[in-house]
């Protein structure tokens, strides 16, 4: 009997017109596309970029260029050289409008980074609910007029229901806006009501990033919530918090709208900050060139302060591995 032994599989030649597996194809990216891709970007970046030629690099320029003129929107602009600066330099007002200014910037970002940052620790290790954040970010949802306004009655010396609380309680009635003493602290207190809950929501994303691992890691070696808080959460959340610093200063040197609802400047230039002086010296006393030429010097301070802070909180860092 004989068994008829198989053949081997052929192999196919090397060079055939046939591939046992055929090869992926893959795209080749032409000229023609890279092309396309660019207009589609320009298309979808030339609103923005028009905005911010026409609403911020123009009235810039067109700000700088008018603090060395004399304009008054009646007359031609006179040039005038480093007039407005040296008038600015000699202003007595000026330097008190910015020593207010800065008054208030300490007391509003000092609070309300202490209490947004207390907000935000509770709201990520004790609440995960969805309304509460909510409702945290309710007063940032009203405009700084209507915060004014309502405090402002709020507040009011006669009327006010602030005022009728603390008589009620045998204390005397407190004048908050209408007193030296007590009128910056009192709109840097309204303006902390009012972002507070903003300022909250962003440090509680940034506590979002940091790996709970972490925090159990240390619960294991015997650690205390005071202890996590000060070795894991301020060293991991410090890029989050410099970001946050920067953008807050920078707001807080602007304020203007709390002021012009509630004191007007008052009582004695009090709360004359930097911003209703410039204000004031523009469209009151229609100073265009002097009013630019102290936008300029805000501008050089806010700049300096922004690449100060930058540096010395390496916001550009993270701990995270």
């Amino acid at each position: 009997m004989t068994i008829a032994s198989s053949s081997p599989p052929s192999r196919l030649p090397a060079g055939g017109a046939t591939e046992a597996r055929s090869k992926p194809r893959t795209r080749r990216t032409t000229v023609g596309d890279n092309q396309g891709d660019g207009r589609l970007a320009a298309v979808f970046i030339a609103p923005a970029l028009l905005g911010f030629l026409v609403f911020l690099l123009w009235p810039t320029l067109r700000g700088i260029y008018l603090s060395f003129t004399r304009f008054n929107l009646l007359t031609p602009a006179e040039w005038v050289g480093l007039d407005n600066y040296v008038r600015m330099v000699n202003d007595p007002i000026f330097w008190d409008s910015l020593w207010v200014t800065v008054e208030y910037v300490v007391i509003n970002i000092g609070v309300q980074t202490v209490a947004a940052l207390a907000m935000a620790v509770l709201l990520q290790r004790l609440t995960q609910s969805a309304m509460l954040r909510g409702i945290v970010l309710t007063p940032y949802l009203m405009s700084n007029v209507v915060a004014g306004l309502v405090w402002l009655w709020i507040l009011d010396t006669q009327l006010g229901i602030g005022n009728e609380i603390i008589s009620a309680l045998g204390a005397d009635r407190i004048p908050f806006l209408a007193d030296e003493t007590w009128a910056i602290p009192t709109i840097a207190l309204i303006n902390v009501w009012r972002h507070v809950g903003y300022t909250a929501l962003l440090l509680f994303a940034g506590l979002q990033a940091i790996p709970n691992d972490m925090y159990e890691a240390a619960r294991v070696d015997g650690a205390s919530e005071w202890r996590m808080f000060w070795r894991i959460t301020m060293p991991l959340l410090r890029p989050i918090l410099a970001v946050v610093l920067i953008m807050t200063v920078i707001g807080s040197f602007q304020v203007f709208d709390t002021v012009a609802v509630t004191t007007a400047g008052g009582p004695a230039n009090a709360t004359n900050v930097l911003q209703f002086y410039i204000y004031g010296s523009a469209f009151g006393r229609f100073q265009f060139g002097y009013a630019s030429a102290m936008s300029v010097a805000l501008l050089v301070v806010l700049s300096a302060i922004t690449i100060l802070q930058y540096r010395l909180t390496r916001a550009g860092r993270t701990d995270l591995g």
